[in-house]
């Protein structure tokens, strides 16, 4: 059974704008959010999701497409944003515990995950927000932008990584009061990252079962990865 984060305190105050994401409000205590470029979204996205709802006893999972985070600026980004909402809205469309916010890619840079949280903290006001991410995103924390007001705004939920095994206790030390902010995840571990599938599909190869159906076929019907000039449409 998961260990629950303590929670921290929340106080609202003023209007938040008008939610941004692609489903009707529904009444959720416990909201994953997952954020990335999505480049292409890929089994291993899903697996981890779906992991993440039963293990942390998620309502549902938001993923969140990315604007342009700060740490992958310019060419590493190889889609446009159209394209990566494209597929990640047909990697999810089919299970109903899976839904999208537009809230990174509608509001101007830089985009920080701490203001992405912020936003989405006003639009569920009464869920409990956790963050999914990687056990070598939770090492890198103290670097990220306002890391405190990150981990007070949401809890942690950390996928454990082959050969990643971050200092608790040095972390603990650069940012008090976040390992009981923080809940594990034991996902299978499936090896497939979206820059390897986008060197593979640029190569020629094919990534057919490592990426839904239906984003498979959008790659193919896209011509995506294979030229950047193909890629900007």
């Amino acid at each position: 059974m998961a260990t629950r984060c303590s929670l921290a305190t929340w106080n609202s105050n003023g209007a938040t704008d008008a939610p941004r994401h692609e489903e009707s409000p529904v009444t959720i205590q416990r909201l994953g959010i997952y954020g990335g470029t999505f480049d292409p979204p890929h089994l291993g996205h899903l697996i981890l999701a779906e992991t993440a709802v039963d293990t942390l006893y998620l309502d549902r999972v938001l993923f969140v497409p990315a604007g342009e985070p700060p740490h992958k600026a310019g060419a590493s980004i190889r889609t446009s944003v159209d394209h990566r909402l494209a597929m990640v809205r047909l990697a999810v469309e089919d299970n109903p515990r899976f839904a999208i916010s537009r809230v990174d890619i509608d509001r101007p840079g830089p985009h920080f995950t701490v203001d992405m949280l912020r936003l989405l903290r006003g639009e569920y006001p009464q869920a409990e927000l956790v963050l999914l991410i990687g056990a070598d995103s939770l090492a890198d924390l103290p670097t990220w932008s306002r890391p405190h007001e990150l981990f007070e705004l949401a809890c942690l939920g950390v996928m454990r990584r082959p050969g990643v095994d971050p200092d608790l206790d040095v972390l603990e030390r650069q940012l008090p009061g976040l390992r009981r902010r923080i809940e594990w995840i034991d996902a299978p571990l499936i090896d497939i990252s979206a820059s390897d599938l986008a060197r593979r599909i640029a190569a020629g190869h094919s990534v057919r079962y490592q990426v839904p159906d239906a984003v498979y076929r959008y790659i193919e019907d896209h011509g995506l990865y294979r030229d950047d000039d193909e890629n900007s449409d």
